[in-house]
C-alpha cells in the first residue's frame, strides 16, 4: 500500500466518523495538500501541529473541521475571504469541496504567501487568489458573503474588519472560539455554534447581524 493509499483510508474511516462524506477526486487534492504542506513547513513554519508522523489531532484539526464546516456552506457561487490564511486551513480543504466559491485569502507573511499561491496552482483551484498584506489593507467593504478566521487569530479589531467586509447577511466563521471570549462580539449582534466533529471540543462559531 503506498503512502497516498494508506492516508486516503485513513482519512475516510475518520470522516465518516465525523459524518462526513469525501470523494476521490477530494482525497486525492486533500492529500496534494498535506504533502506540500509537509514539504513547505520543513523550511518555513507554516504550522506547530505535528506532520511527521501526521497525528490524528492534525488531520482533525486541519482536514476533518474544515470538512465538516463545509455542512454549513452552500455549494453554490459565492464571495469569501479568509483572514490571516497562513498554512491553508480552514480556507484549502474548504475550497476543495466548495469548487465555486470565489476565495481570496489573506496572508501577511510574503513565505507563506508563496506557499499558497504554490497550492493554489497545483491543486488548479480556480477562482482562488492569495492577497498579500494585512486584513486592515483590503479595499474591498461589504462584498462578502463569508468570512473565515482561525481563533487565534481572532481580536476586537479582526471582528469590526470582518463585519466591513460583509455584505448585509454575510456570516463570519470562526473556528474554536473560545467559549470565554463569546459575550464581546461587536459588532456582530448573533453567535450560533456548532460541534465539528463528534467526541471532540472543536466548535464553529457563526457570527451574523454585523
Amino acid at each position: 500500500m503506498t503512502n497516498r493509499q494508506a492516508f486516503a483510508e485513513r482519512l475516510v474511516d475518520r470522516a465518516a466518523q465525523a459524518g462526513v462524506i469525501v470523494d476521490a477526486r477530494q482525497l486525492e487534492d486533500l492529500a496534494t495538500y498535506v504533502e506540500l504542506l509537509r514539504h513547505w513547513n520543513r523550511r518555513i513554519n507554516l504550522t506547530a501541529l505535528p506532520l511527521e508522523p501526521l497525528q490524528d489531532a492534525t488531520l482533525d484539526r486541519l482536514l476533518l473541521e474544515p470538512l465538516a464546516a463545509a455542512a454549513h456552506i452552500p455549494d453554490s457561487a459565492f464571495v469569501w475571504f479568509d483572514l490571516g490564511s497562513g498554512g491553508g486551513s480552514p480556507a484549502i480543504p474548504l475550497k476543495i469541496v466548495r469548487r465555486a466559491a470565489h476565495l481570496t485569502m489573506i496572508e501577511s507573511r510574503t513565505k507563506k504567501c508563496a506557499f499558497l499561491s504554490e497550492v493554489v496552482r497545483t491543486l488548479n483551484l480556480t477562482d482562488a487568489a492569495v492577497l498579500p498584506g494585512r486584513v486592515e489593507a483590503v479595499d474591498t467593504t461589504r462584498a462578502a458573503d463569508l468570512v473565515t478566521v482561525r481563533a487565534v487569530s481572532i481580536s476586537p479589531r479582526i471582528l469590526v474588519r470582518a463585519s466591513k467586509l460583509l455584505r448585509a447577511g454575510g456570516e463570519l466563521f470562526v473556528f474554536g472560539f473560545p467559549a470565554s471570549h463569546r459575550n464581546a462580539i461587536a459588532p456582530f449582534t448573533e453567535i450560533r455554534t456548532f460541534q465539528l466533529l463528534p467526541g471532540s471540543p472543536s466548535e464553529l462559531a457563526v457570527l451574523c447581524g454585523g
